[in-house]
């Protein structure tokens, strides 16, 4: 595979993550990620664990939000090989239960990748959450 090609696959790869996470789909959400995936959300309050820990932690928690939106921008893949290291800038406006204003984060989605006979997949990712408008309790 090219180098172009592996930037596109890498590009489709976070473009499915933020529609599995907004369409509350966790099979695709689980097709982003290896068996051994280690995901890491605690800088935004959340769960760090292993990949099927993260998916019943996030759709109990997602089953309450009425909606979210994730924009994935400024993708840097680093290639070498069967390996990637990727940062990518995140924007996600979102309706949280309960609340009538709406609330927005954003920041650094960091993913370690690796090549698979299923073309790239994250095995690591941790959120860095840089700031939060309008965040539950004020």
């Amino acid at each position: 595979m090219s180098w172009a090609e592996d930037q596109l696959e890498i590009q489709a790869l976070l473009a499915r993550y933020a529609r599995a996470v907004d369409t509350k789909d966790w099979a695709l959400y689980r097709s982003v990620f290896t068996d051994d995936a280690h995901i890491d959300y605690t800088s935004a309050g959340a769960i760090a664990g292993g990949r099927d820990e993260v998916i019943d932690w996030l759709s109990a928690g997602f089953a309450t939000i009425p909606w979210s939106m994730h924009y994935i921008t400024n993708i840097e893949a680093d290639i070498d090989g069967d390996r990637a290291t990727v940062q990518a800038m995140f924007y996600n406006p979102m309706q949280l239960p309960g609340m009538t204003a709406q609330s927005a984060c954003g920041g650094y989605y960091h993913h370690a990748l690796v090549r698979t006979a299923e073309g790239w997949r994250s095995r690591s990712l941790r959120e860095e959450n840089i700031w939060f408008s309008n965040p539950p309790g004020g």
